[in-house]
């Protein structure tokens, strides 16, 4: 492996992929609560609780209990991610291959290049319709406007990001509180709003199947913004800062919207958020559309280097620069514009359809990766052999996690329940979905015991510590 040159003290990130050595360690846990807590209060998270009342039908009551169980337990998987960090010091999807091997990773890795694309998509058509809403300068070159905003946070990296971050985590917070103050105490609530809408297990499971979704999505990159942290930062601190800073972000957006939901049930998300503030309506729709810039900062970052994983799988050698996360940007930009404009019609249908599927293909992904850094490997790596060209201790293929993924869609089939497909015992069930809770009981104890029946010699690899790496790439 080839020595790469110290990080500069400078807001460019030099880095891409390459692990991060101790010497370039910075930062404090609660950096973490702020990172997620600004970037989650937007108008994507907005629009994902008015799904529970307009997409679902549920009441207003019904709806908040779904979100506040689909939030923390999703968070609790998303945050133990987080940890994986500052212990291992390389992106989330690099790290897949200790579990997956160096090619076994790859359509884990190309998966999740396409869902934060999408993501970025959906992120670009709120903003691009916010502008509209506030300006004169029309929708599309809104969506062009939001996209370009997200496209610089991500060349700059990681520093840029997490301060975007911070100072919206202040800005965000407060408009989301005056929103609450003004739609509750000035605009107000219509009492016919409480009693509409209607309990259904369909819509109840699949509103907390949302929720859990919309953090568990975070898995695959949440140790991209842990992973300049010092070694030292602990698991707890990892967690309770991420998972504090995600949920609370969440779920309290997604409350607003579930409740504006209810009250215009006919409108579309930006108009609800802009009746919603009253007088303030416009301020805080724009502050809303402006955290766009600081997620799909993070949604493009962590979509590039998604890609240079899958470069650098390919071409092991290859040490890819900031210069090559700047072209990668560029490219999965056009193509997320691409993807705004031609589904920015049917937004809200083709939103919940993209996570539900995400749901199904990330779930056998989550519980690989979180029982073999817990149970498996109790946090301990060799590093190098994550760069080497056969994959070192690793392989290009490891069968039991490929196996268990490929075992985790296919249980969840059965299960699933949407607009595209519903399975059959789904269809049993009047509609309700619970194929990632299938997926998480099914594949965490078949990974377990595959592994402990199948590679014991795991365990003595698990024995040589991370800190076996040197400062090298």
């Amino acid at each position: 492996m080839s020595t790469t040159p110290a990080e500069p003290a400078s807001p460019l990130e030099a880095r891409t992929i390459e692990h991060i050595p101790v010497t370039e360690r910075h930062g404090r846990a609660s950096q973490l609560f702020t990172i997620w807590f600004g970037s989650n209060i937007m108008l994507l998270t907005v629009a994902t609780g008015i799904l529970a009342t307009v997409g679902y039908g549920l009441s207003i009551w019904a709806a908040v209990l779904a979100l506040v169980i689909g939030n923390v337990v999703g968070g609790v998987v998303m945050a133990l991610h987080a940890a994986q960090g500052p212990q291992m010091g390389v992106p989330q999807m690099l790290q897949t291959r200790a579990q997956f091997g160096l090619y076994g990773s790859l359509l884990v890795v190309a998966i999740v290049v396409f869902m934060y694309t999408a993501f970025f998509a959906s992120n670009m058509v709120l903003g691009g319709q916010a502008l509209a809403e506030l300006t004169s300068i029309g929708e599309t070159p809104g969506i062009v406007l939001v996209g370009v905003l997200g496209v610089v946070g991500a060349i700059y990296g990681y520093r840029v990001i997490h301060a975007m971050a911070g100072v919206l985590s202040g800005l965000a917070g407060l408009a989301l509180v005056l929103a609450f103050v003004m739609l509750f105490a000035v605009v107000g609530v219509p009492a016919d709003a409480f009693s509409s809408g209607s309990f259904s297990w369909t819509g109840f499971m699949g509103t907390i199947s949302l929720a859990a979704l919309w953090q568990i999505a975070y898995a695959p990159y949440v140790s991209d913004y842990t992973r300049y942290m010092p070694k030292d930062t602990g698991v707890r601190a990892a967690f309770w800062g991420t998972y504090s800073g995600c949920v609370l972000g969440s779920l309290f957006p997604m409350l607003f919207g579930a409740v504006i939901g209810a009250v215009w049930p006919t409108a579309d998300t930006v108009t609800e958020v802009h009746r919603g503030g009253g007088a303030l309506g416009g301020i805080i729709l724009a502050i809303f559309a402006l955290s766009i810039a600081a997620t799909n900062a993070m949604n493009l970052y962590c979509g590039a280097l998604s890609t240079l994983t899958i470069g650098q799988t390919l071409r092991p050698r290859w040490r890819p620069r900031a210069f090559t996360r700047t072209i990668v940007c560029a490219v999965i930009f056009a193509v997320a514009l691409a993807i705004a404009l031609l589904g920015k019609g049917d937004f809200l249908d083709n939103f919940e359809n993209f996570m539900l599927l995400l749901l199904c293909v990330l779930i056998p992904w989550t519980a690989v990766n979180l029982v073999d850094y817990y149970l498996i490997r109790h946090g301990e790596y060799h590093i190098p052999s994550l760069f080497e060209p056969d994959g070192g201790v690793y392989g290009l293929v490891n069968v039991p996690a490929v196996g268990c993924y490929v075992l985790g869609i296919a249980v969840q089939v059965p299960f699933l329940s949407n607009e595209l497909f519903t399975g059959p015992v789904a269809k049993a069930m009047s509609g309700v979905d619970i194929s990632w809770i299938v997926g998480l009981l099914v594949i965490c104890p078949v990974y377990y015991f595959w592994v402990r029946a199948t590679t014991g010699s795991r365990e003595r690899i698990a024995a040589e510590p991370v800190t076996t790496v040197t400062e090298k790439a």
